[in-house]
C-alpha cells in the first residue's frame, strides 16, 4: 500500500511563499507520477500542479502559473510545490497525490493514492 505525507503547510501572510513536500512509500512501483489537489471550504477538489513518471512533463492550474513551481527528485518518489507570490485565495488543504500509471494526470479520479493534506492559510 502506497503512503503519501505532506509536509509544509503554515500560516503566511499575503505575497510569502511557502514549499510543500510530499514523500511516497511502500509501494512497489519505481516511480510514480503525482501531482498536487487543493480544497477550500465549500469548493471542490482542484488541481494545482502536476508532473509526470519522470518530471519531464508539468502541468500548472491558470490560477498558479507564474507563481508556483512542482519538481520532483531523481532518487526518490518525493515532489514539491513552490509556493511564492501567495494570494488568500490559494488558502486551502493541498493534497497530494500519486498514480502508478505512465503519463501526466490532471483529473482527480486517474490517481489511485491520496495524502491526508496539509493546511495553507493566506492571511491579507
Amino acid at each position: 500500500q502506497v503512503q503519501l505525507v505532506e509536509t509544509g503547510g503554515g500560516l503566511v501572510q499575503a505575497g510569502g511563499s511557502l514549499r510543500l513536500s510530499c514523500a511516497a512509500s511502500g509501494g512497489t512501483s519505481i516511480r510514480y507520477s503525482m501531482g498536487w489537489f487543493r480544497q477550500a471550504p465549500g469548493q471542490d477538489r482542484e488541481i494545482v500542479a502536476a508532473i509526470s513518471w519522470t518530471g519531464a512533463h508539468t502541468y500548472y492550474t491558470d490560477s498558479v502559473k507564474g507563481r508556483f513551481t512542482i519538481a520532483r527528485t531523481e532518487a526518490e518518489n518525493t515532489i514539491y510545490l513552490q509556493m511564492d507570490s501567495l494570494k488568500p485565495e490559494d488558502t486551502a488543504v493541498y493534497y497530494c497525490a500519486a498514480d502508478q500509471r505512465v503519463g501526466l494526470r490532471m483529473q482527480a479520479n486517474q490517481y489511485n493514492y491520496w495524502g491526508r493534506g496539509t493546511q495553507v492559510t493566506v492571511s491579507s
